[in-house]
């Protein structure tokens, strides 16, 4: 799609009117600054009308990217090589970003602010005198302007140099793929992990389809893979639904204690040979499977469908799961019905950050509540982390502290 007539102002003073897309070059105030982004790699969150990435980085006028949402999306260019960063110019479509920050990284996993503003307006932004080091610059956008979604003709970074060649291909890794929430499979995988290190202390949780014990939390036995309860129903559905599929297992002689002690912290009728008939169907296949069945199809599937209708990407999909886990889904509805006291889904219109802001600090507020979930750190030193070093997808490295332990995933 080509721009209107109009006057545009290149960086040696001359201006030219355009009818048709022209190649743009401008050069940065100081003469020793370069055009460090021109047809390098380029990937973004999401894409639409075949306005890709690369149409941002082309050096033609008229081409542009497009992303095909609302709320947080972003465009991450590979500029090679660690660059200073001293300028950046933005030229955004009608479509523009009324809250955006400009960040740079070294691993294009952690990020750090070097422009952030609330009061984008549209047309040209031009960045002078910024300071950040780094091999890839973003663009991450989190509140749209007037027009809704978010387009960029043209992005361009300098610095001292010297650039890097330009590319002459696309990355390897295509920006949906980059972009996926949780319903991509590596995504989903990082967050089981995620939970399981604040439910089982390991990384590893396909160890602990044996794991139970009664943790005093009022909850009855906790077991398995996500800490099925006996006091909470997710239990007795998980038992119901083995018994289903594998008739006379060694669990389904309890399922009447089940139902008995559904709703409190009681062993009757549990004890002495539950624990021992539990570590024994742990081995079964089948009831491997059947936790998996009923994790999904009591936490994670609701979760994440909730967050995506919310339009939050893989960070918020996964503080919400992770809230599932502990709270339930009617704990997890009651979290984000006190954030939205003080703040706006970016489903909304709101900021994705803000809002993940307000829901962890609900989250937090409800653990608080009882005491065996007093300490706070699954939020504070993981999910509040990653949010602040503003890593919306969850992208590795990731590492991170719960109850003590330390954690990386690569």
């Amino acid at each position: 799609m080509g721009i209107p007539a109009k006057a545009v102002a290149l960086g040696t003073g001359i201006a030219l009117v355009c009818t048709v897309p022209l190649v743009i070059t401008l050069t940065a105030d100081a003469a020793s600054d370069v055009l460090l982004s021109k047809r390098r790699p380029v990937v973004a969150s999401s894409e639409a009308g075949g306005h890709d990435a690369a149409q941002a980085v082309d050096g033609y006028a008229g081409t542009r990217w497009a992303a095909a949402a609302a709320g947080t999306q972003w465009l991450r260019i590979d500029l090679g090589k660690a660059q200073d960063v001293s300028r950046v110019r933005l030229r955004w479509q009608e479509e523009y970003a009324k809250t955006y920050r400009i960040q740079v990284s070294n691993d294009g996993a952690n990020w750090r602010d070097v422009h952030r503003t609330a009061g984008g307006d549209g047309g040209t932004d031009d960045l002078k005198k910024l300071h950040g080091t780094g091999r890839y610059l973003r663009v991450l956008a989190t509140q749209q302007g007037a027009a809704g979604n978010y387009s960029l003709y043209e992005v361009q970074v300098f610095g001292p140099g010297p650039a890097a060649p330009a590319a002459e291909h696309a990355p390897a890794v295509s920006s949906s793929a980059l972009a996926a929430g949780l319903a991509d499979s590596r995504k989903k995988a990082l967050a089981l992990q995620l939970v399981s290190t604040a439910e089982n202390s390991t990384l590893n949780w396909r160890d602990e389809f044996d794991y139970l014990e009664d943790l005093g939390d009022g909850r009855g036995y906790t077991g398995g893979i996500v800490g099925f309860c006996s006091g909470t129903s997710d239990m007795l559905a998980l038992v119901t639904e083995y018994s289903r599929r594998a008739p006379g297992n060694k669990l389904a002689e309890y399922l009447p204690a089940l139902r008995a002690v559904d709703g409190s912290d009681s062993h009757a009728g549990l004890d002495p040979g539950f624990p021992a008939a539990w570590k024994a169907a742990a081995a079964d296949p089948i009831f491997q499977k059947t936790q998996e069945y009923e994790r999904d199809r009591m936490y994670f599937n609701p979760a994440v469908a909730l967050a995506s209708a919310d339009a939050v990407r893989a960070l918020g999909q996964f503080a919400y799961y992770d809230a599932a886990v502990m709270h339930g889904q009617s704990g997890l509805l009651s979290i984000r019905a006190e954030a939205m006291k003080k703040a706006r889904t970016p489903k909304q219109g709101g900021d994705e950050t803000v809002w993940l802001n307000a829901f962890l600090d609900a989250r937090v507020q409800e653990m608080r509540k009882e005491e065996a979930h007093s300490d706070v750190t699954r939020v504070e030193t993981a999910q509040r982390a990653f949010l602040r070093a503003t890593n919306l997808d969850l992208n590795v490295p990731l590492s991170w502290r719960v109850y003590g332990d330390r954690f990386t995933a690569r």
